[in-house]
């Protein structure tokens, strides 16, 4: 499967943004989709994941009640709502994937629980 991640910009603190993870070669349905970033000199961070069956989620702490992941089936995308941006949140930002079979002793929040990346989107926040 091949990701695309579009969406970043450049944008003040306290605005939005929305970014999508389009995926191609292999419908999505049983993946895991995750979105992570990394910041110049920090390591790749992870930022949410989604489950498509089901629809769980999972946020990290620093992006929840801010952000929001969604899938769109029609699609076969993922999107990540970002809103009251901090300046914190400038990186680049990758979706990924994981596919089935679902490992439930797995936490999908680290970045060697993906098999698939996408190229990055830069996304900035200004103060």
């Amino acid at each position: 499967v091949q990701l695309q991640a579009s969406g970043g910009g450049l944008v003040q603190a306290g605005g939005s943004l929305r970014l999508s993870c389009a995926a191609s070669g292999r419908n999505l349905s049983n993946y895991v989709v995750g979105w992570f970033r990394q910041a110049p000199e920090k390591e790749r961070e992870f930022v949410a994941h989604i489950r498509w069956s089901g629809g769980s989620t999972l946020y990290s702490d620093s992006v929840k009640a801010r952000f929001t992941i969604s899938r769109d089936n029609a699609k076969n995308t993922v999107d990540l709502q970002m809103n009251s941006l901090k300046p914190e949140d400038t990186a680049v930002y990758y979706c990924a994937a994981d596919p089935p079979p679902f490992h439930y002793s797995t936490t999908y929040d680290r970045a060697s629980d993906y098999d698939y990346w996408g190229q990055g989107t830069q996304v900035t926040v200004s103060s």
